[in-house]
């Protein structure tokens, strides 16, 4: 299928079988064709993109699985679940290797930042803790706000940490120093900033929210808003870019997978249910694949979708 306006192809190629509760997670593998999906059906499963029917259960936990890490250099998985624990497995060895207690309410999300050697776990509990992945020791707690912290990302560029929370306010810290250096407050108060997202370029932090709206930061200029984007009907749950950089997604509780265009952040296509087979409820999580160049999307359908988006001439 394909818009005339736009000139990019879609073709739903896959769906996924096999949870039995609502994805909210999904993580590259170690190889182009495979990834992760983590569920309300306290399992971790690995797939297989070149062969659909084939998928693979890592690991059974007591809790929901609620945010997955991979860290290609160690072959290590990291997975945050409902309760606040934090998992990590060795997958050279099939192993759990260590659980970290500090949390004791949902893992949203965790972020590896490769040049400190170190991840970062965002909590329910209105913290992030900052740990080793040497030895796994604690190096940091920032408390933050009395609401959900939901998303982390890092400009390297800038040595930059910028954090999406429940308060509707987004924190920028140096991520050497941990030192807050200004909070943005432009999405409403008190609904959750559920995804940032730096765009690969450097200059500019992207952020969704439960208020509906994309926001585009220009980090130059201290964070000033540069766009303010009525992007979907309902919360936006997940931001990603294409492998090319050229193009990015959103995906949001109103079922819907949104495509922009990212030089000029216009929108190039709405994939929705009616028009292309896509989610019948929320959806929850993007990744977007170097594996044929298909986005892949899960949410409350207990489904897993793949997407091919292809430009026209």
């Amino acid at each position: 299928m394909k818009t005339e306006e736009t000139k990019i192809g879609i073709e739903k190629t896959t769906q996924f079988h096999g949870h039995t509760g609502a994805i909210y997670s999904l993580e590259e593998a170690s190889s182009e064709q495979y990834f992760f999906s983590g569920a309300s059906d306290n399992i971790l499963v690995e797939w297989d993109l070149s062969n659909p029917k084939e998928n693979k259960v890592i690991a059974k936990f007591s809790a929901m699985v609620m945010a997955i890490k991979y860290i290609p250099k160690r072959n290590f998985i990291l997975i945050g679940q409902s309760m606040g624990g934090v998992h990590i497995i060795d997958l050279n060895i099939n192993k759990e290797i260590k659980l970290l207690k500090l949390h004791q309410q949902s893992i949203y999300d965790i972020q590896y930042l490769h040049e400190r050697e170190c991840f970062w776990v965002a909590s329910a509990d209105g913290s992030v803790s900052v740990w080793s992945i040497n030895d796994f020791s604690l190096i940091k707690q920032i408390s933050l706000c009395n609401k959900k912290i939901r998303s982390v990302d890092f400009n390297i560029r800038s040595k930059e940490a910028a954090i999406g929370c429940g308060d509707g306010t987004i924190r920028i810290f140096d991520f050497e120093t941990f030192e807050e250096k200004i909070v943005l407050n432009e999405h409403l108060t008190d609904f959750s900033v559920n995804a940032v997202c730096y765009h690969p370029n450097g200059k500019y932090l992207l952020s969704g929210s439960r208020d509906a709206t994309l926001k585009i930061w220009e980090i130059d200029t201290n964070y000033s808003l540069s766009r303010n984007i009525m992007a979907h009907n309902f919360a936006i749950y997940s931001i990603v870019f294409s492998p090319d950089n050229k193009k990015f997604a959103t995906g949001s509780r109103d079922k819907t997978i949104k495509i922009w265009d990212a030089t000029n952040f216009e929108l190039l296509i709405r994939i929705d249910n009616k028009k292309y087979g896509g989610h019948t409820h929320s959806v929850n999580k993007l990744l977007w694949g170097k594996y044929e160049n298909q986005l892949i999307s899960a949410g409350d359908d207990k489904m897993v979708m793949t997407w091919k988006i292809n430009e026209h001439q």
